[in-house]
C-alpha cells in the first residue's frame, strides 16, 4: 500500500476491481479555517459559511503607508515562502495579507557551506547565506506571476554596501508586481569592517535614506534584535524615511557538532527562529512601538492566534508567520479566518481595536536600562 502524500489533491485511484467506488475528492479549502473534507451536496458547510460572514463583517485592512493597503494583517516571512510560487499547489495566495519573498541581492549568491540548518528546542537555527539568483533573475522569473495575485508582494532586499541596496531598490522601483521593498539590513557593511547596519543607529539611518532616495515604493526595514537598546535605531530608521518597521529578524546562535570538536554550521553562526524567540520579539516590538509613529509588523514565534492577539496588543499592526510555515503552509490563511472570527466574536467591526492594548500610556524604560532586573 503507497505512503499518503502530505498534500493530497485527489483520491487515489484503487486497483481492487471488487472494491467500493472511491468518494469523489474533497476541493481545496479556500477559506484557511475549514477542516479539509467534502462539503455536502447541499451547499458549504456550516464552518465555511461562518467564515466568510465574519471575513466580510470584520474589516482587517493595513494601511502600511504610501498607498500599499494589506487585505489583511498575516502575511509569511522572507526565506520561508520562496518566491511565493513554490507554495502555490498547497496555499491560496490569494487569502495572505502578504508575501515578503526570498532575501535578494544584487548579484547572485551561491550562499552558506553547508551544514546550513539544525532544529534547536521551540525553534531552528539556519545559515542559508542568501542563496538567490540575484535581483535581475527574479525579476524575470516571477514578477509575471505576482502581477496575477491579489496579495501584495514585498521584496526582500539584501546587500554588502549601501550601493547595493540601492541599486537592488532601483530595479526593481516601477516593476508590475513588485508592491514594497522590506530590506533586511542584518547584513555586513564592508565599507564599515563588516559591522551589521542593523546594529548602529548611524548605519542602518544611511542605508535606509538612500533607498527612500532612489525609489518611491513603499519601504519597511527590519530590524535586529541582536542589540542593548532597540529604540534609537527604530528612531533613526524612522526619521530616514521608512514607511514602516517589521521586528524582529533571527537571534544570532551556533550549534555543536557530534563529537563537541567544532560548530555544527559551516559557517558557524546562524540565525535562530521559531517560538522561542517570541518573548525577545514581544518585547522588540513593544520596545520600538512606543518611540514611533509609523506602523510595525511583527515577526517571531508566530504559531497559533494567541501570537497573533499578543502582538497586536504590544503595538504591531500585522505579523509575518515564519519558521512555522515549514510544519504546516496552511497555518497563515487559518490565522486570518481566525482572527476574523474572533473579532466577530467580541462584536468588532475592525481588528485594529486590538492594538496596542498592552502598551503604557507613556514611554516607559527600555530593558536596556536593567529594568527587568529590579528586585
Amino acid at each position: 500500500m503507497r505512503p499518503k502524500r502530505r498534500a493530497v489533491t485527489a483520491v487515489p485511484r484503487t486497483p481492487d476491481r471488487n472494491a467500493a467506488p472511491a468518494r469523489r475528492p474533497a476541493r481545496r479549502a479556500t477559506t484557511g479555517g475549514v477542516a479539509p473534507t467534502a462539503a455536502p451536496a447541499s451547499g458549504p458547510s456550516r464552518t465555511a459559511t461562518s467564515a466568510r460572514l465574519a471575513l466580510e463583517s470584520v474589516d482587517l485592512t493595513v494601511d502600511l503607508g504610501r498607498g500599499l493597503v494589506l487585505p489583511n494583517p498575516v502575511l509569511v516571512a522572507s526565506g520561508t515562502f520562496g518566491y511565493g510560487i513554490e507554495y502555490g499547489d498547497v496555499v491560496d495566495v490569494d487569502r495572505l495579507g502578504g508575501i515578503c519573498c526570498k532575501g535578494t541581492t544584487l548579484k547572485p549568491r551561491i550562499g552558506n557551506p553547508t551544514p546550513r540548518v539544525t532544529e534547536t528546542p521551540a525553534g531552528m537555527l539556519n545559515s542559508i547565506g542568501l542563496q538567490n539568483p540575484g535581483v535581475d533573475a527574479v525579476i524575470e522569473k516571477y514578477a509575471g506571476e505576482w502581477t496575477t495575485w491579489k496579495a501584495p508582494v514585498l521584496v526582500n532586499v539584501a546587500g554588502e554596501s549601501v550601493h547595493d541596496y540601492v541599486e537592488v531598490a532601483r530595479r526593481l522601483d516601477g516593476v508590475p508586481g513588485v508592491a514594497g521593498i522590506e530590506l533586511n539590513i542584518s547584513c555586513p557593511n564592508v565599507g564599515a569592517g563588516g559591522l551589521q547596519f542593523a546594529i548602529d543607529a548611524g548605519a542602518a539611518a544611511e542605508v535606509t535614506a538612500a533607498v527612500r532616495r532612489a525609489t518611491d515604493l513603499p519601504l519597511l526595514v527590519k530590524l535586529s534584535p541582536n542589540v542593548a537598546d532597540i529604540r534609537p535605531i527604530a528612531r533613526a530608521i524612522a526619521d530616514a524615511g521608512a514607511d514602516a518597521l517589521t521586528a524582529i529578524n533571527t537571534l544570532s546562535g551556533i550549534a555543536v557538532a557530534p563529537g563537541r570538536r567544532k560548530p555544527l554550521l559551516g559557517n558557524i553562526y546562524g540565525g535562530l527562529s521559531g517560538p522561542a524567540v517570541k518573548p525577545v520579539a514581544l518585547r522588540i516590538v513593544y520596545e520600538a512601538s512606543q518611540v514611533v509613529k509609523i506602523p510595525v509588523v511583527a515577526i517571531g514565534g508566530v504559531t497559533e492566534l494567541a501570537d497573533v492577539l499578543d502582538f497586536l496588543a504590544v503595538g504591531a499592526v500585522a505579523v509575518q508567520v515564519g519558521t512555522a510555515i515549514f510544519a504546516d503552509p496552511t497555518l497563515p490563511v487559518r490565522l486570518v479566518d481566525q482572527l476574523a472570527a474572533e473579532c466577530a466574536e467580541r462584536g468588532l467591526t475592525s481588528y485594529r481595536e486590538l492594538i496596542g492594548t498592552a502598551l503604557p500610556a507613556k514611554a516607559q524604560r527600555p530593558s536596556a536600562k536593567g529594568v527587568e532586573y529590579r528586585p
